[in-house]
């Protein structure tokens, strides 16, 4: 059957083709033709769906909590003015290179470094919730446009979870276990567009990424979603982090170290959660450990290496060392979970690894010898 309507077609193409044109000519614009179309109905397929998710988060909101809604008549100059406010300390110095790391600020203007520790002043819940969401329809970029509607929904998440807490509303949270999909969905909707960000990242970087980080940041540490949101939703934030981190071994660009400070902050706030710390750490060990394998390999060989791969590698031992120290500070880290597939290869043979690569690349061997002693340390604990 596929082949009679193969050479069914061959022939109306054949016959229907006009003067001055060959038949494979006319197949190639009916093709291009085709698919312009198809990429038409796609992107239209997605804005349904993008719809009906939108949707079924009202919808959940509803259920969770009916007296919570959403105020739709604020005016949009005060809107615009709350939400597209850039950060006091955006300049012009984060156009340069990327490569002076001398001013602490400069990589304050994400948010990452010093927002998340400043709790919210004491009258703030006074202050209706919906006048402080950021108007992602007004003021968001392309970049932007895809984590609008889950940053809204899981904002109104987290401000009905507080309020349920002091006591302002009603909440049936159960009903997150009734509809995990929807929160699935907008979570994989935020990370998602955190990672088209970090891949072509722009700086100074807008309030709306820097809302969205501390966002994520909320949301896994929050006494009571954080079990709903790991217990459905696990994998997409280890893939996350798997992807975070080959963004920052595989970044080549020569203006690359506030990208991968960036990238790095972002997988310190993942390790704030207990279960995600222990899987990012088994997954910097198994990075680290694979690197220091084919390092050792390219110096008894003599073989050239990629110095960009080296150079990179530092965010990540640094992430692993703090990781590992917060860990050792709650006297918790010889229960972790990444004790046995993770750390016993790392520590298998490092004393010899460290022993070939001292002498030409001393500073990785200095993060290698430091991780082993917490590694160690706490074994012996």
């Amino acid at each position: 059957y596929l082949k009679i309507s193969k050479v069914a077609l061959a022939f109306a193409i054949i016959h229907s083709k006009p003067a001055g044109r060959s038949s494979r000519e006319y197949t190639e614009h009916l093709a291009k033709a085709v698919s312009q179309q198809e990429g038409g109905w796609r992107s239209k397929v997605e804005a349904l769906e993008a719809e009906v998710l939108r949707l079924r988060q009202e919808l959940l909101l509803n259920k969770i909590s009916p007296r919570f809604c959403l105020e739709k008549d604020a005016p949009a100059e005060t809107l615009l003015d709350q939400g597209c406010a850039k950060p006091a300390r955006s300049s012009s110095q984060l156009e340069d290179s990327g490569c002076d790391v001398s001013h602490d600020d400069s990589f304050d203007s994400l948010g990452i470094a010093s927002d998340f520790h400043q709790p919210e002043p004491s009258g703030s819940t006074s202050k209706p919730w919906l006048e402080r969401v950021l108007p992602f329809s007004l003021c968001s970029t392309s970049k932007e446009e895809s984590l609008a509607a889950a940053v809204q929904f899981l904002q109104h998440l987290l401000e009905v979870r507080k309020l349920a807490e002091e006591g302002v509303l009603q909440a049936d949270f159960t009903e997150l276990e009734k509809d995990s999909s929807t929160i699935c969905n907008s979570l994989a909707q935020l990370l998602d567009g955190l990672t088209v960000f970090y891949t072509s990242p722009t700086f100074p970087a807008s309030s709306f990424l820097i809302e969205a980080v501390s966002l994520l940041s909320r949301l896994i540490t929050d006494p009571k979603l954080s079990h709903h949101v790991l217990k459905k939703c696990f994998k997409k934030l280890e893939a996350f982090q798997k992807n975070l981190i080959q963004l920052i071994l595989r970044n080549n660009s020569v203006n690359r170290f506030q990208a991968l400070h960036a990238v790095s902050q972002t997988l310190m706030v993942l390790g704030r959660n207990k279960i995600l710390r222990n899987s990012l750490i088994s997954l910097l060990l198994s990075d680290i450990h694979q690197f220091a394998e084919q390092l050792l390999q390219a110096h008894q060989v003599q073989a050239m290496y990629d110095i960009t791969q080296y150079e990179n590698i530092f965010p990540l031992c640094m992430i692993l060392e703090q990781l590992l120290q917060n860990e050792t500070e709650e006297n918790n880290l010889s229960s972790s979970g990444y004790d046995g597939e993770a750390k016993t290869p790392f520590l298998h043979n490092l004393d010899q690894t460290i022993l070939y690569l001292s002498d030409e690349f001393p500073l990785f061997s200095l993060y290698l010898w430091r991780v082993s002693v917490l590694l160690s340390s706490a074994q012996l604990q």
